[in-house]
């Protein structure tokens, strides 16, 4: 991982080695590292898939490419890449992780047990780098082979962590820890990663360094018990939610199973373990459920009340805080004219004055939500208990806040070069600096 301030003029540099020599294979497959680091995986499977045209006799790119592929779905080409990249080279570690990783998403968990015992007897430990001067920081990074992970790579600073990455689910029960001063527990999605949390919580147990993120308090962090444990905070408003057999929502008797729970339409239809809006519909009416749930996946599905939170202006507001020990952090407003806002398909790049309100909430948050809703954020952070995590929220008229989500997967990501956008800089980047200096101040 490299360290975020010189991450863009590298990444310059490295395309310019790449545009006069197309073969480089070392700027090549350091590119597709930076570019996947920093975010841009279409970037990076580009340069991926040219080094492996290039150097069809090394594993690495075919490893590399995979990799990229396996978090994009595509499991089949991803395997096809990762059999020929142990063709030619049999004792490639990379390679049988990501048929693991496969095995555990498809839900093959014997066979991925296989892969991990064989390829893995003492976990999928993987130290990155270290380019400072002084003695590292020595983190241990839990993360999930399922994904749902909390991303981390512009907070770890190379000159300041040594990083070991460890899949919770390739850790043998008597796993033997590498040395370090910390772990950080990067499996966020309460949802998704159920086994993973276990797994972590075991390890955590056996270490002897400090622990970020308790697996426990991740594990409490789930959609339905946030929205029944979070309404009961002063001034915290979440939807009333319910889990209900996917396969009977989608049956002859579907349409009445909301209202027999106390749903009223429109009410709005989510698969478990999924974020950014996959998997997240809005039915409008009882005669629309069966359709509706037969098209999303997952054995079990959350039915949300919708509550309208639109503005004045009918248009939709999600902001974000994060909670960094204990401290909250405004780091973006998303305005949409639909209901389901998210800030890379919001308005936010179209319209001035929305930017200019997202302005205001990140320069002075108190001022732009209200003493009201910001004790009740305060409320939120202190039941997660969480050392890093985050919450997605709308206002409420008479002041109070809409939950949305509440949970350790947040994203800080610092915004493009786009001039439009220097005025979010400074406070994504205190948040980034708050939790690395918190992961500092306390592994020391």
């Amino acid at each position: 991982m490299s360290s975020p301030d010189r991450v863009p003029a590298e990444i310059a540099r490295l395309f310019e080695i790449v545009r006069r020599e197309p073969r480089h294979f070392g700027a090549l497959m350091q590119l597709g590292t930076l570019l996947a680091e920093s975010g841009n995986l279409a970037a990076a499977r580009t340069v991926y898939a040219q080094a492996v045209r290039e150097h069809p006799s090394a594993a690495g790119p075919h490893v590399c490419l995979g990799t990229l592929l396996v978090d994009a779905g595509e499991h089949a080409e991803a395997l096809r890449l990762f059999a020929a990249a142990i063709r030619l080279d049999p004792a490639n570690r990379e390679a049988q992780r990501g048929i693991a990783v496969i095995r555990e998403r498809e839900g093959d968990v014997d066979g991925a047990a296989r892969v991990w015992r064989r390829a893995f007897p003492n976990g999928s430990l993987e130290t990155s780098a270290y380019r400072g001067e002084r003695a590292p920081i020595r983190l241990l990074y839990l993360t999930s082979a399922l994904g749902g992970n909390v991303p981390m790579q512009h907070v770890f600073d190379d000159r300041l962590f040594a990083v070991t990455t460890l899949i919770a689910e390739s850790a043998p029960p008597a796993i033997a820890l590498p040395p370090h001063d910390a772990v950080f527990n990067a499996i966020g999605d309460a949802d998704r990663c159920a086994r993973a949390l276990s797994a972590a919580a075991r390890i955590v147990a056996s270490s002897p360094g400090l622990v970020f993120n308790d697996p426990a308090r991740v594990r409490e962090a789930t959609r339905l018990l946030n929205a029944r444990r979070l309404r009961l905070l002063e001034d915290v408003v979440t939807a009333n939610a319910v889990e209900l057999a996917r396969d009977e929502l989608a049956g002859p008797n579907g349409a009445g199973l909301p209202g027999a729970r106390g749903l009223q339409f429109p009410l709005l239809l989510r698969s478990l373990g999924y974020q950014t809006g996959e998997h997240f519909v809005r039915v409008e009416a009882a005669r629309d459920v069966s359709r509706a749930a037969a098209a999303l996946p997952g054995v079990s599905l959350l039915a949300l009340q919708f509550i309208d939170s639109r503005g004045a202006d009918g248009a939709f507001r999600k902001y974000r805080v994060m909670t960094i020990g204990g401290r909250l952090y405004p780091v973006h407003l998303a305005v949409s004219a639909a209901w389901k806002v998210h800030y890379f398909r919001s308005e936010m790049a179209e319209r001035s004055e929305y930017r200019a309100e997202e302005a205001r909430f990140l320069g002075d948050m108190p001022a732009a939500i209200g003493a009201r809703a910001l004790a009740a954020l305060e409320r939120v952070a202190a039941v997660l208990a969480l050392d890093y995590g985050g919450i997605d929220f709308a206002l409420l008229p008479d002041g109070r806040v809409l939950v949305f989500e509440a949970n350790a997967t947040m994203v800080l990501v610092p915004p493009d070069a786009d001039a439009r956008w220097d005025y979010r800089r400074i406070a994504v980047s205190a948040a980034i600096d708050a939790a690395r200096e918190l992961l500092v101040t306390r592994s020391r």
